[in-house]
């Protein structure tokens, strides 16, 4: 095996402290700035950020004709990328992207014939680079190795090259790495002082193909760009130095273990090392076996040194400085924390504390550089955005991100998961393909590299491993990845293991990670929970996660789309742009609707808030679950464009919705209310049970936890509290409940809050949105004029022609739809998005209305979709305005998938002849129709078309009129 191809131990190799890894996003490090931002003195270390010598070799001719031996042609800037610079190939429609792409319709269909034009080609899918570049591409410039390190062994390090690299000085080769997630380190021995040439080539090729669509990889998230980013310099050691060092600390005893590798050029020996701990200090012997040495010991601090004792976790991400040094004067520092992360049947505990993993993905989602940070500024940035919204773990999907995203986590305390592939669609695992060795290699380098950093507590080979779907495929799936969990629980019990992120859920797996405990999955379309069964709040998963010995973690939650920002295309002043969101202001535009985009921005973001809130809420209920993955907290620009973040991918906000609004219901501690029904009828029993997610620091003794109910104009219509009680930790049924009484004499929206006080401070609030409705509805304000109909037949379109006026509702299935591209109304929002789902419905993003039109003054409601909606919305059909003359305002408007952007209506009004017409795109009578929210509404617009406000502005034809309802 090559060296470069060998476990990492240098990473940690005389590095002063972790979190100085400083590195630029975009342009040059001067040398001596490269030196001090590694923390090594200078003679040490020197930093190789400058303008190198360059080219590209798309056709593989560089290696014989042996470019490595003179100097190449162009110039270029390290570290960066080719794409950075604009420089490779421009993007056209035969452009052979890395990943796939779902819906060929780009391809073909006549909407997109104007972005396939040469020099105008703009995609859908995700981001798109300025050009690209698929291949290898040479960097060179000369070297001077200082008269001081004659004798002394030099290495190259590469902080994150993209993908593959090979090394040559003065011609000679240095060897190769296929290393895609750490760096690349070149042992060059000892070089003479003086100038020397530096060849490298960088292949960013598929160099094992380990799945296209891995982010570690694809052009849906970074971009597959060629190039060195970070850190590149030259490092100087002694002929014997430290190669690694693993730090195992024991939390129940606080012992840690010391464990190092020491490698030498020739007969050069040590036979010590010195190791060091808050204030204690031990010599461990060295016992070489050829050019290896090894040594280990323990260090337990003082029995009263409560600092060097104190435990690491997400309140308290205490951090302790260890230090290894030779008689020569090598040197490594490093840091650990103490925790001990536990799986039990009944979910996670953290330092002996019941624990809940509340994350999101992380996809390598940095369209300024097209390349993770290795700053660790920008990583503390993202960690922090992640607890102001309440979560305390992320999971880097299908890759892993630099060191400085490790030591960021370590300082803020948030728990990470690591992968390495997501081999499915494009390969499978298990089958004795050269992803399955690349694999393990891959994993022996993260733990090599990163192994050490407390927050690193749980890890997979990688994202829904495929099996080639046929049995004995996934037979082979499961039997190699069984075989990988033994083998790593067995090498490294500093976390936990399982066989993959969504399935495969095997025995061997000490926590499972599946797609089943969720509120919608893949596929179920119009039939999930959200969208086929009335509001509720009391479903959990404790039967499904029952089933296991170890914690379940929720797969991928959420994925809830919102409408595109269209401001936000000035932020990409980086090689990625968003020509994705141009083709949307296109379509909206073409559809009349652009003024609209601000309005359904808002109003699909306050709908995706509430399918978050009862997805992460069903999680939090379940007494034992082990967490959840949201997919995700910030937008997912590729596969299609998943607008499925609360923040852009940038991390900022959208504007509709607060990071301490979210923390109501994504938190350390989040009360929680069961019940059975968000609609009330006045005068009855309102019941609802109370519990608190509890996964804070310390038990809360003696808190008071009360209970109101208010109106949205502050009218209290009922009060309570439980008392002084103890709220231990965990999520277990406290067996509170109350059932008020809640009387209005109108229609009402209102809020049920839930508050937990402790030593008289609010610590968690909670709250949801109910409507009451009195138990009679008011008498009927029509008169004969008003026809009430459930088609539009020649007996509606006489009466119009006479002067009556119609009350229209449509069954859902008797609207007319497109005959291409079909609406598919449903509650939620839009399920990550329809070009990557091939149109899974929903298809749409919800309603926008005005609640103060006189149409809806006797039916409360916000300008978006709220859960009361549901029993209007999940039975109806979308009405196309396209249909109806030009400039119909509903007053409810159906908001369209982007992608199609078509101008659709749940409720509009119309003059047709001398009468004038509501109609709806559902049933206004009939077993559907008897809920008391459908009933309101239908007695709202029956009150309104009776009064002298109802004065459509728009004539229709019969024609038109009748071209709503299906043939």
């Amino acid at each position: 095996m090559d060296r470069n191809d060998a476990p990492f131990g240098w990473m940690n190799r005389r590095r002063l402290v972790q979190s100085l890894a400083v590195a630029p996003l975009l342009g040059l490090l001067d040398e001596a700035a490269a030196g001090a931002a590694a923390g090594e003195p200078a003679e040490r270390s020197i930093g190789l950020a400058a303008v190198w010598r360059r080219a590209l070799d798309p056709g593989d001719k560089g290696i014989s004709r042996r470019w490595f031996a003179s100097a190449l042609p162009d110039t270029f800037p390290l570290p960066g990328s080719l794409e950075q610079r604009r420089i490779g190939n421009r993007v056209t429609v035969d452009t052979p992207w890395t990943g796939d792409i779902n819906d060929r319709s780009y391809f073909t269909a006549p909407d997109y014939a104007r972005y396939r034009e040469p020099d105008h080609v703009k995609v859908p899918f995700f981001l798109q680079p300025d050009t690209w570049f698929r291949g290898a591409a040479w960097y060179q410039r000369d070297i001077e190795v200082p008269a001081a390190w004659a004798g002394k062994r030099v290495e190259l390090f590469l902080e994150r090259p993209h993908w593959e690299t090979r090394v040559w000085i003065d011609g000679r080769a240095m060897g190769r790495s296929d290393a895609l997630h750490v760096p690349h380190v070149y042992d060059l021995g000892v070089v003479r002082p003086g100038v020397h040439r530096l060849t490298i080539r960088v292949d960013n090729r598929m160099i094992v193909e380990i799945g296209h669509n891995g982010h570690g990889v694809t052009d849906h998230t970074q971009g597959n760009w060629n190039g060195i980013a970070g850190r590149i310099e030259l490092r100087a050691s002694e002929p014997a130095w430290i190669d690694r060092v693993d730090l195992h600390p024991s939390f129940a005893d606080r012992v840690l273990t010391v464990r190092g590798t020491l490698r030498r050029i020739g007969s050069e020996r040590v036979d010590a090392a010195d190791i060091a701990f808050a204030g204690v200090s031990v010599r461990a012997t060295i016992a070489w076996k050829g050019d290896e040495g090894r040594f280990e010991a323990q260090l337990r601090p003082a029995p009263d040194d409560a600092a060097a004792r104190r435990a690491w976790d997400e309140f308290d991400p205490v951090l302790h400085d260890v230090s290894v040094t030779l008689p020569n004067g090598e040197e490594w520092q490093g840091r650990f924390g103490w925790r001990e992360l536990v799986a039990t049947p009944q979910g996670f505990t953290m330092n002996g504390r019941p624990a809940m993993f509340r994350g999101a993905l992380e996809c390598s989602i940095f369209p300024l550089t097209g390349h993770p940070p290795t700053d660790i500024d920008s990583w503390r940035r993202i960690m922090r955005r992640a607890k102001e919204y309440g979560l305390n773990h992320l999971r880097f999907h299908s890759y892993c991100p630099p060191e400085a995203a490790f030591d960021a986590a370590d300082e803020e305390g948030v728990y990470v998961q690591i992968e390495t592939v997501w081999a499915n669609q494009s390969v499978m695992i298990g089958s004795g393909l050269p992803v399955d060795r690349w694999v393990y290699a891959e994993t022996d380098r993260v733990l090599a590299a990163h192994g050490n950093h407390p927050c690193f507590v749980l890890m997979t080979h990688g994202n829904e491993p495929g099996g080639g779907k046929t049995k004995a495929g996934e037979a082979r799936r499961d039997a190699f990845l069984a075989a990988y969990l033994r083998t790593y629980r067995d090498r490294d019990r500093r976390r936990l293991w399982t066989a993959g992120s969504g399935w495969p859920l095997i025995d061997e797996s000490q926590y499972h990670v599946t797609p089943t405990p969720r509120i919608q999955d893949w596929g179920q379309g119009l039939n999930s929970r959200i969208n086929a069964k009335p509001p509720e709040t009391r479903t959990d998963y404790r039967e499904f996660i029952g089933r296991y010995r170890a914690p379940v973690i929720s797969h991928e939650i959420g994925q809830w789309c919102v409408y595109p920002n269209l401001d936000e295309r000035r932020k990409y002043t980086g090689h990625l742009k968003a020509r994705n969101f141009d083709i949307f202001a296109d379509r909206l535009r073409d559809n009349g609707l652009r003024d609209h985009a601000p309005e359904f921005l808002y109003a699909s973001g306050r709908l995706q808030i509430l399918c978050y809130k009862e997805d992460i809420e069903s999680a939090l209920r379940t007494h034992g679950m082990g967490g959840f993955q949201l997919l995700g907290l910030q937008d997912f620009p590729g596969q299609g464009t998943a607008l499925v973040g609360v923040l852009d991918p940038f991390w900022d906000d959208k504007s509709y919705v607060t990071a301490a609004e979210y923390r109501r219901f994504c938190a350390p501690i989040v009360p929680l209310a069961r019940m059975s029904t968000r609609v009330i009828a006045a005068g009855t029993p309102f019941a609802f049970d109370v519990d608190v997610a509890h996964f804070g620091a310390e038990p809360l003794a003696g808190a008071q936890i009360e209970w109101r109910v208010a109106d949205t104009a502050g009218k209290m219509l009922a009060q309570g509290d439980f008392g002084p009680r103890d709220v231990p930790l965990g999520n277990a049924p406290l067996g509170l409940s109350a059932a008020p009484v809640l009387r209005v004499d109108r229609p009402a929206a209102a809020h049920l809050i839930v508050t937990v006080r402790h030593d008289g401070k609010v610590v968690a609030e909670n709250d949801w949105d109910l409507w009451i409705y009195p138990a009679a509805l008011p008498a009927p304000a029509g008169t004969p004029r008003i026809m009430r109909a459930d088609r539009i037949d020649a007996a509606v379109l006489d009466h119009l022609a006479g002067g009556g006026d119609a009350l229209i509702g449509l069954p859902g299935r008797s609207v007319a739809n497109y005959p291409d591209r079909a609406v598919q109304l449903g509650f939620s929002s839009i399920f990550w998005n329809t070009l990557w789902t091939e149109r899974q419905p929903p298809t749409t993003l919800g309603i926008l209305c005005d609640p103060g039109h006189a149409a809806l003054a006797d039916f409360p409601t916000d300008v978006h979709s709220n859960w009361h909606w549901w029993y209007l919305v999940h039975r109806a059909g979308a009405l196309r305005l396209d249909l109806l003359p030009a400039g119909v305002k509903p007053i409810v408007r159906i908001i369209d998938d982007w992608f199609t952007a078509r101008p659709l209506a749940l409720v509009v009004e119309l003059r047709v002849g001398r009468g004038r017409a509501i109609v709806c795109g559902f049933a206004l009578d009939g077993q559907d129709a008897a809920d008391p929210v459908s009933r309101q509404l239908v007695a709202s617009l029956e009150r309104y078309m009776a009064g002298d406000r109802f004065r459509p502005d728009v004539a229709a034809s019969p024609d038109q009129l009748r071209g709503l309802q299906a043939g």
